[in-house]
């Protein structure tokens, strides 16, 4: 069986092929991919740079919503995160890590939803466990999962004060949240200048130099939880080396929190597919957004063929909210071919 797909030959070349695809087994399921999202996971496995990234060649994509071909579930819409393998018109994968899709949910909405809207869910309610009247600091609000971070905190009650460019203010404010420029030095200060005595919550997808001060934007009794490493982008060396580096600085203020008791503390957070809280959470944004109390956010769409379009907008931050790819061919394709990503 063939199928079409973007694949990674190497750093910064993506060249769309027909590949082999296998057979799915009695347990799996051959699904026509709708929609794949586009995240910054791609673009720093473009470079290399992604941590626990499969060798080259690969076909990348974290997660996709599809039609099921053939079995006993054919015709259904469905919705999983694959961690690699979506950019491609046809995918097999376990039956028992999709879940249904509800009607009335575009594919390119849900799959904005997958990856992202697990994470912001789980980031607020599993590992935050943010409370009403709370005062949450979301960086990067203008993202994938930063506009879902937003809309969710603002929905249990929280304050948020979001970062992001001034061009995008606009769009943070609209979801709720005080928009806060991240450019130059200062930004703690115009954090305190909001909320003087700390922040309860800080969501971190960023790390770097800036880690620091997200611990001491805390109030007692606030928590941190680090998600990403988008400050590592063009990072050389190792790369797990900036996760070892952030372990440890969690390691050594959660100890001295505890010596001082203040309350403070600092996690990591990864998001696990595979599991029942997985499917639980995404089946509980998935039902939001059908209902229409979670907007998905996505701004830009593009065709198979225009990956290497998306990948280089969302690095130079031209992308509000979520880009996705519309693998069913809907947008203006740029033709198959090799290209070469080293300016992402």
């Amino acid at each position: 069986m063939k199928t079409r797909a973007a694949v990674l030959d190497g750093p910064g070349r993506l060249v769309v092929r027909d590949q082999t695809l296998r057979a799915p087994r009695r347990s799996e399921l051959l699904i026509a991919v709708e929609a794949a999202g586009v995240m910054f996971a791609e673009v720093q496995m473009a470079l290399g740079r992604y941590p626990g990234q499969p060798r080259f060649p690969f076909v990348p994509g974290y997660d996709l919503v599809g039609t099921v071909v053939d079995g006993p579930r054919a015709g259904q819409r469905v919705a999983a995160m694959t961690r690699h393998g979506a950019w491609a018109e046809l995918v097999v994968r376990p039956a028992r890590q999709v879940v249904e899709v509800p009607a009335g949910l575009a594919p390119a909405d849900a799959v904005a939803l997958v990856t992202n809207g697990v994470t912001a869910y789980q980031l607020l309610h599993r590992s935050a466990r943010v409370r009403p009247g709370e005062t949450v600091l979301v960086l990067g609000a203008s993202g994938g999962v930063g506009t879902l971070l937003t809309q969710l905190a603002v929905a249990a009650g929280a304050t948020v004060i979001g970062t992001a460019s001034p061009a995008k203010h606009h769009a943070v404010r609209g979801f709720g949240a005080t928009p806060v420029d991240y450019h130059g030095p200062g930004l703690p200060d115009r954090v305190r200048a909001l909320a003087p005595d700390g922040v309860d919550v800080v969501l971190d997808p960023i790390g770097g130099p800036g880690f620091d001060d997200s611990w001491r934007l805390l109030a007692p009794g606030g928590r941190l939880v680090w998600y990403g490493s988008q400050s590592t982008l063009h990072a050389t060396g190792v790369r797990f080396a900036p996760a070892i580096v952030a372990l440890r600085k969690i390691a050594a203020w959660n100890a001295r929190s505890r010596l001082r008791r203040d309350g403070r503390r600092a996690s990591l957070y990864y998001v696990r597919n595979g599991t029942r809280a997985f499917r639980t959470d995404l089946a509980t944004v998935l039902d939001e957004a059908a209902a229409g109390r979670l907007s998905s956010a996505v701004s830009a769409r593009y065709a198979l063929d225009q990956a290497r379009e998306a990948l280089t907008a969302l690095s130079d931050g031209r992308i509000t909210g979520k880009a996705v790819l519309e693998i069913s061919g809907r947008g203006r394709a740029l033709g198959a071919g090799a290209e070469d990503l080293q300016g992402v």
